[in-house]
């Protein structure tokens, strides 16, 4: 049985607890959390783990071998590398850290001390996306074309990073598990409105020498919760919306052949388009986290790398510090 001991118990924590809780082979011993009241919440929620104000008597623990850690943004580095260092295995919450630097620092530390680092990408490990991954690697939607993103609703706001830091990364993660060609450049535009510090909208770029895109619309000050992607490919396309209760990826027969033939009719591409069917795939409806906990379970007893290791934690903040940087740069494109 793997000890584990979870730093946080705010927004995210608490499903963390449970999921670890539930999990084969890891028991939850033992929650950090500074503030009073949360700390009294998780002691009356999980009775068998031991409750405490400070993540460094936690992390120092000899009996505890893994830490799995759910706080703010900012402290996700310093948490983790004191973890790795006293020989802890580590589940990180999104996104792995505050600058590519940092990430794969954290990787690094992980290799040299031979622990299992992990980031809580959840919609890699949700029903939806792994059935979007399926048809990928099978072949179903033909060469890929374009991934187009849609995450907006109304809050929550983060006081610690902007829009793209909190929503981008869940589809940036997406699109790193589920387009093989690595990104060359990022570009990105945004604003802060309504008097807020941060930037609450923004649009993002993902660039690839290929010519695929990967555009992404990111909001806090929506009227409406939408989580869709579209995912388009020259025989099929698909969309992945996230509210629709019954049928989240419907698979769509069409798509769209370009007939060059030789230099004189080239600049009079003939386009045909295909119209066919749509399907709803079944898909594994259990519950994302339960996943992720148990992957980290299964990672650290077979002493391997996670399905979202620390280099896919490098790879989405280097897009996320990418995206800041052309932020600044009012839209310039930045190299990966």
């Amino acid at each position: 049985m793997i000890k584990v001991g979870l730093i946080g118990y705010g927004y995210w924590g608490p499903n963390l607890a449970r999921n670890l809780t539930n999990t084969i082979g890891l028991e939850l011993a033992a929650i950090a959390e500074e503030r009073p009241d949360r700390r009294a919440l998780a002691a009356g929620r999980h009775p068998g783990a031991v409750a405490c104000a400070g993540a460094a008597a936690l992390i120092d623990r000899e009996d505890i071998a893994a830490i799995v850690i759910a706080t703010p943004l900012a402290t996700h580095y310093a948490l983790a590398a004191a973890a790795i260092d006293r020989g802890k295995h580590v589940l990180v919450e999104k996104p792995l850290a505050a600058s590519r630097p940092e990430a794969e620092d954290l990787a690094e530390r992980a290799e040299a001390r031979g622990v299992r680092l992990m980031v809580d990408h959840t919609f890699v490990y949700t029903g939806a996306v792994r059935k979007m991954r399926a048809l990928v690697d099978a072949g179903e939607l033909g060469d890929l074309l374009y991934l187009d993103s849609v995450r907006v609703n109304l809050g929550l706001f983060q006081q610690d990073s902007n829009v793209i830091w909190d929503l981008a990364a869940h589809d940036l993660a997406i699109l790193d598990h589920l387009i093989a060609e690595r990104p060359v450049a990022v570009s990105a535009n945004g604003s802060a409105v309504a008097g807020y510090r941060h930037e609450n909208i923004a649009y993002i770029t993902v660039h690839y020498a290929s010519g695929f895109l990967g555009h992404f619309h990111v909001n806090w000050l929506a009227p409406l919760k939408i989580r869709q992607i579209l995912l388009g490919g020259r025989q099929r396309m698909l969309v992945f919306d996230d509210m629709d209760p019954s049928e989240k990826v419907r698979v769509y027969d069409k798509g769209v052949d370009f007939d060059v033939q030789d230099d004189e009719t080239r600049r009079q591409i003939l386009v045909s388009y295909r119209t066919g069917d749509m399907h709803a795939p079944k898909l594994d409806r259990r519950e994302a986290l339960s996943l992720v906990a148990a992957e980290f379970a299964s990672a650290i007893a077979e002493n391997r790398s996670p399905l979202t290791d620390a280099a896919a934690g490098v790879r989405v903040v280097s897009l996320l510090e990418a995206a800041e940087c052309s932020l600044r740069a009012e839209g310039r494109r930045i190299a990966l």
